[in-house]
């Protein structure tokens, strides 16, 4: 880290490259220099149109001011905003050249809710192994404009590779894979949703503005893109099972897109969810910024996590639809056990070829850089106590 940001300053200083912006305005220009401006528009409404552009304009206020952003922190702070405005703008001229792409028919998902680190990735892969479900690709959901030929893969293996050097530590935080099952969070990320970016930067203005916002344009384009994707992997007949713990604190917009839904809500100790979380946000923030603060990370988490098991509670109170709840620690014991009484819980027939590919990721899991996470959180406890 030291010698990227030494490198950044010095090819600053000589004028070697410049200093990324952060103003929205710079932002739009870069971006448009790829994709075409009438991509803003139609379909979205121009409420929707205005909701990006007033997200973008305080995340930014936000990562000027409170952030303080190391020279990395400041260039992928640029180049994550930069790419959303872009990926926005492709994406609304792909709908208006196919508009028959957000008519695709979607058979209601099955939606996992639950705070990060409480086992909801686990629970997403197991499912999502199921031959008769389907899941989002990781280098789809970080690129979510359909390709042809299919670069994303690629792409998203060359930035995989940036990120483990940089952070040796990334793949036991999350267990990825370019084309293995994974959360939507970029998907939220690109429409400027908060959850991508408070679990890197420290922005705390975003977060309490968005905390108190509707959510309901963030899932109007995220439906919009899930029918893109659906139709484009022909997948759209079969049931997308879908995550990310910013469900957890929005599900009254998410179950409006989506009123058909079976739900599944993962469940573990506050503390040990509270401690994996808080190293999950630090190892992120730590990376962009040389003034992390641990003791504030922790209670943000904390924070955190009231906030959305209270939200989640109120949804589901109000929610008449197929409802399960797996518990991390029975999980961990007897996971077949559980797989076999959310499908009863959500009347999904378990099929033998579903429970045989659930034994290989529940293999793939086993051997996973992930599982080291937990030994070096002990480690952590242990040296901090």
């Amino acid at each position: 880290m030291d010698r990227v940001n030494g490198w950044l300053e010095k090819a600053w200083r000589k004028g070697l490259t410049y200093r990324p912006s952060l103003d929205p305005d710079d932002l739009w220009s870069k971006a448009l220099r790829d994709a075409p401006a009438a991509g803003e528009q139609s379909p979205r409404s121009e409420a929707d149109c205005a909701d990006f552009r007033l997200r973008l304009e305080i995340l930014c206020e936000s990562l000027v001011s409170e952030a303080a952003l190391n020279p990395l922190g400041l260039t992928m702070a640029h180049g994550q905003l930069v790419r959303a405005i872009r990926q926005r703008l492709e994406l609304g001229a792909l709908w208006q050249a196919e508009p028959e792409l957000l008519e695709t028919p979607l058979a209601p998902p099955v939606i996992v809710v639950g705070h990060m680190r409480s086992g909801t990735t686990r629970v997403h892969r197991l499912l999502a192994a199921d031959p008769s479900l389907s899941a989002t690709r990781f280098c789809d959901s970080w690129q979510p404009v359909p390709r042809s030929p299919d670069t994303r893969p690629a792409w998203s293996a060359f930035t995989l590779l940036l990120a483990r050097a940089l952070d040796p530590w990334i793949d036991t935080i999350h267990p990825f894979g370019v084309t293995r099952a994974d959360e939507e969070l970029g998907w939220l990320a690109a429409a400027l949703d908060h959850s991508a970016y408070e679990a890197q930067w420290h922005i705390p203005s975003f977060t309490a503005f968005s905390e108190t916002r509707d959510p309901t344009p963030l899932y109007r384009e995220f439906t919009r893109m899930l029918r893109t994707d659906a139709n484009w992997h022909g997948n759209a007949h079969r049931p997308r099972v879908l995550k990310v713990p910013q469900f957890s604190e929005d599900l009254p917009a998410l179950l409006g897109q989506f009123p058909g839904a079976r739900v599944v809500r993962t469940q573990r100790c506050a503390n040990d969810t509270a401690a994996s979380a808080a190293s999950l946000v630090a190892n992120q923030m730590a990376m962009q910024s040389d003034t992390v603060d641990y003791s504030w990370i922790e209670a943000e988490v904390a924070r955190k996590i009231a906030l959305r098991e209270e939200r989640m509670d109120r949804a589901l109170a109000a929610f008449s639809g197929p409802l399960t709840t797996v518990d991390f620690d029975a999980l961990n014991h007897d996971w077949e056990a559980e797989v076999r009484r959310v499908y009863e819980d959500l009347s999904l027939p378990l099929t033998t070829e579903a429970l045989q590919a659930m034994r290989g990721e529940q293999g793939r899991a086993q051997h996973s850089p992930h599982t080291a996470h937990s030994r070096q959180m002990h480690r952590f406890s242990e040296t901090t106590a």
